[in-house]
């Protein structure tokens, strides 16, 4: 699925959920503002309150309002908006211009993931070191970037395992959807297995040998290469040469 693409939704509450949820998040409903009254959203959606209130009360866990009698849905600061929740990332990665979103994924990848490989280095026992040499050979041996997808999406979340920090993890994990529209669009560059592979084996290296120091410095060697990538990739897409 494209991820531009909304979601094909299957009940009216998951639809009332999603479309109210772009509309905050893409801000054509700014922080402090309220959402239309409920008998005008029970009007154009033709639901009960009930109805209603239940995919408010979705849009209230999310962060992203809060509710008050007599005063309405009100949208909540963007600080306050859990952005690593699933569906607030697809919206935000739905409204938001290719290279802002990637952007600012890449700044946090550069944050977290040289800290994460570090970590690795450090904790990984040999089944989990082989784990990931076993991701990394089948990147080496796809045949097309499509193919290389998941291999590369498991090279880094076993990476994340083997710290055997479970809040790291599950960070990464929170991120790995965000990643995989990531790699999909760096991996149609030119030269793939070339320009990708070595900074990759890189990271493998220092793991195996639990050099920490050299997992890190790897690490954001791989991150410049994804950032050029990207660049170059999108730079394609948009027609700039």
């Amino acid at each position: 699925m494209d991820y531009r693409q909304p979601s094909e939704r299957k009940s009216m509450h998951a639809r009332i959920v999603q479309e109210l949820g772009m509309q905050i998040v893409s801000g054509r409903v700014k922080p402090d503002e309220k959402l239309p009254a409920e008998a005008l959203l029970c009007e154009e959606y033709a639901v009960s309150r009930p109805v209603l209130r239940e995919a408010t009360r979705v849009l209230v866990a999310k962060g992203l309002v809060y509710s008050r009698p007599r005063v309405g849905t009100v949208v909540k600061p963007r600080r306050e908006w859990h952005m690593l929740d699933p569906d607030v990332l697809h919206w935000l990665m739905q409204s938001s211009p290719q290279n802002e979103f990637f952007a600012l994924l890449t700044s946090v990848r550069s944050i977290i993931e040289p800290a994460v490989a570090a970590l690795a280095a450090q904790h990984a026992t040999e089944e989990e070191v082989a784990s990931i040499r076993e991701a990394y050979e089948r990147m080496e041996n796809a045949p097309t970037p499509e193919a290389l997808l998941q291999p590369d999406l498991d090279f880094h979340s076993r990476i994340a395992d083997a710290t055997h920090n479970d809040l790291l993890a599950n960070l990464c994990n929170m991120l790995s959807l965000a990643l995989r529209e990531a790699l999909k669009h760096s991996n149609r560059r030119p030269n793939l297995h070339e320009l990708a592979l070595p900074r990759h084996k890189a990271i493998l290296t220092a793991i195996e040998n639990h050099d920490a120091l050299g997992a890190r410095h790897a690490t954001l060697v791989q991150l410049d290469d994804a950032r050029n990538a990207l660049d170059v990739v999108l730079g394609q897409e948009s027609g700039v040469v």
